[in-house]
């Protein structure tokens, strides 16, 4: 009997377990209900040896774990390594499943598809381009800027280059730069 009350006093009975449903474990206690002194004597020793049995299986798992680090720290076995075999092996059923076979067919084909039509509109700016530059009003354009050009190019002297003056440039040309301005360019003798 100091065995049932010293029991008691270690394990109380109102503390929920982990997972009780929340309507037991909010407000009073419900009264237990009416039972014998012997029903009471038998439900405690059964509380005591389930709550030992309890105790020692923790105790059995603590020591099993402890023995599978060893193990594993014997054979190199590292957090770091677990999680790359970890990785490693769900990556691999990723890749195996259907769903992910269906998505890379599909990208691949939706791949294909795009650059068959990235080729389509290169090919179609270029015809268009050639067409442009066929047009007549484009060959147009070309001939005055081409004229243009002409008239603007220096002639080659005919003179002798030997009868030039030296005191001063023999020819002054004005060079347009990028930005607009005119630089005057004289050509060293």
């Amino acid at each position: 009997m100091e065995d049932a009350e010293q029991g008691s006093q270690q394990h109380p009975d109102s503390v929920p377990e982990v997972g009780e449903d929340a309507v037991t474990s909010v407000g009073p206690p419900p009264p237990p209900p009416a039972m014998t002194e012997e029903e009471h004597q038998e439900l405690q020793e059964e509380l005591f040896k389930v709550e030992d049995e309890i105790l020692t299986l923790s105790q059995v798992l603590a020591a099993k774990e402890k023995q599978l680090a060893d193990i594993k720290r014997k054979l190199g076995i590292t957090p770091l390594n677990e999680l790359k075999q970890n990785f490693t092996k769900t990556w691999q059923d990723v890749t195996t499943s259907t769903a992910y076979r269906r998505t890379s067919e599909t990208l691949s084909q939706a791949g294909l598809k795009a650059t068959a039509a990235f080729s389509n509109v290169g090919l179609a700016i270029t015809r268009k381009l050639e067409d442009v530059r066929n047009a007549p009003t484009f060959k147009s354009f070309e001939e005055k800027v081409e004229t243009l050009k002409t008239k603007m190019t220096p002639s080659a002297s005919t003179g002798d280059p030997d009868q030039q003056d030296s005191d001063g440039p023999a020819t002054d040309t004005l060079i347009s730069q990028p930005d607009g301005s005119a630089t005057r360019d004289t050509p060293m003798n």
